[in-house]
């Protein structure tokens, strides 16, 4: 079976503490939309309504493509998230395959994730890993102890940054902060510290897991805005589970082709694009997302009204 339509996706918005007004404006606080996922569901057309585990299970490759079921099976390997940061996150880290197939059961996924910051406050700031030389023994004291943020390593960050963040990394995003994610499907989140906040039944602390899993030789750097121009694709991230790139255009059409290898995930993040496939064209504007099955083949972008800037993920 074969897929030849974009399929829109219904965002899930979750609604944490640490939220803002960004997202859902008049919905306060906001956090997270959830823009694509295993459980999200299709907007309109012949699979509205469907979640897209329920399109992978009818379509599969056809969906997915042939890398994503050499690696993950009939799953859908990715979820893409939009974050409104209006205070701190908790102080986290995430496990890998292996340590979340031992901790959560098996068939679980770790979850190595990847930040690109859309908006940033002058003096925003947030955590990746660790800072040089901190030791296991200390790590281990000071998740226990309540002082990790101590041996924290903090920066500052603009609009245009990516952050690369391998399992086993300490994290947080400070306030300021609006931010695409790109994740492993897995939403397995160990909390270290959370700022003072009271514990409750949805905000626990996770002490031993966190001491089992955060690496203490890891940081990760930040990798600045790149240089973009007319047409121009580039590559931010790319690792053994997804690759995150940059797509910008001001009057040159982008061509693209899924090649039955991969789906790709798109978000507009500045200005509006139409979609051209043979079959169909939409209009896509700020913040918006689609997402092109891997048996759609070739397609391309088209600016609409000046500079327009996409980020595309696939497997």
């Amino acid at each position: 079976m074969a897929l030849n339509s974009f399929l829109r996706v219904d965002p899930e918005y979750r609604d944490y503490i640490w939220g803002g007004d960004r997202l859902r404006p008049g919905h306060v606080p906001t956090a997270e939309a959830w823009v694509v996922w295993e459980g999200g569901r299709i907007k309109e057309g012949e699979l509205s309504g469907k979640t897209l585990a329920d399109v992978c299970a009818q379509y599969g490759e056809a969906l997915l493509g042939r890398r994503a079921v050499s690696r993950t099976g009939m799953r859908f390997p990715l979820l893409v998230k939009l974050l409104d940061c209006a205070q701190w996150l908790s102080l986290q880290v995430h496990p890998n395959d292996e340590q979340a197939a031992v901790l959560e059961g098996p068939g679980q996924f770790g979850k190595t994730e990847a930040w690109h910051v859309l908006e940033a406050k002058p003096d925003a700031k947030l955590i990746a890993g660790l800072k040089p030389n901190t030791s296991a023994d200390v790590l281990a004291d000071s998740i226990r102890n309540g002082t990790i943020t101590e041996h924290s390593q903090y920066a500052g960050v603009s609009a245009g940054d990516t952050v690369f963040m391998p399992a086993g990394t300490l994290h947080a995003l400070g306030p300021g902060l609006l931010i695409y994610e790109v994740q492993q499907t897995s939403d397995w989140t160990y909390r270290v510290y959370d700022w003072g906040r009271p514990e409750t039944e949805t905000r626990r602390l996770h002490i031993e897991k966190s001491i089992q899993v955060t690496r203490a030789d890891l940081s990760a750097p930040i990798i600045p805005a790149p240089a973009h121009g007319d047409g121009s694709q580039h590559t931010l991230v790319r690792c053994e589970y997804f690759t995150l790139e940059l797509l910008s255009t001001v009057s040159k059409p982008i061509e693209l082709d899924t090649n039955n290898e991969t789906f790709h995930a798109l978000t507009v993040i500045e200005g509006k694009v139409k979609l051209q496939s043979t079959a169909e064209s939409m209009q896509l504007g700020k913040f918006e997302t689609v997402l092109v099955p891997a048996s759609l083949g070739s397609y391309k972008i088209e600016p609409v009204d000046g500079e327009c800037q996409i980020l595309k993920s696939s497997v």
